[in-house]
């Protein structure tokens, strides 16, 4: 369910290009055995259809599965999905979750950075959010710190158990 402040953020100029779907998981394996995952991704079309785009103006980029997100270098899709968003075509980017498009902050930020200069809206199973809005920025900033404190953490703990 989409709340009013979220189709609020939700313009003319936004609707009149096009939604990107980027779907992708880091492994094969997860591809083969892990498909709630990729049907939630799918699912997301619904939520742009609900934000206002037509089925025919989503466009669903899923060739970077089987690929980590730890890099955009060989995930063809990503810098796909950058392109479009930089040339100014995309009016949203649809993602399961925000670290499902950039595994690496130097990438997130890059793609953070051009959706706010392009007016770009991006949206996760989370929300709705709007790169240009300090608060929605902070949002993401939080989450992207969070995530990659967690992950640190993690390695140091490894590191002490080996």
């Amino acid at each position: 369910m989409l709340t009013d402040t979220a189709s609020s953020k939700v313009t003319a100029a936004h609707l009149a290009r096009t939604a990107l779907l980027y779907v992708r998981q880091s492994s094969l394996k997860q591809v083969l055995h892990n498909t709630e995952s990729a049907i939630r991704q799918y699912d997301l079309r619904g939520k742009a259809i609900a934000l206002g785009w037509a089925a025919d103006q989503i466009t669903v980029i899923d060739i970077d599965q089987g690929h980590s997100g730890a890099s955009a270098a060989g995930r063809e899709g990503f810098q796909q999905m950058v392109a479009e968003v930089s040339l100014g075509r995309a009016g949203i980017v649809l993602g399961l979750e925000c670290s499902r498009l950039a595994r690496n902050n130097a990438d997130w930020h890059q793609l953070l950075e051009i959706c706010a200069m392009t007016g770009t809206l991006i949206c996760d199973e989370d929300g709705l959010y709007d790169p240009r809005a300090f608060n929605d920025r902070l949002v993401r900033h939080e989450v992207l710190r969070d995530r990659t404190e967690v992950k640190d953490h993690r390695r140091r703990a490894i590191a002490v158990v080996r």
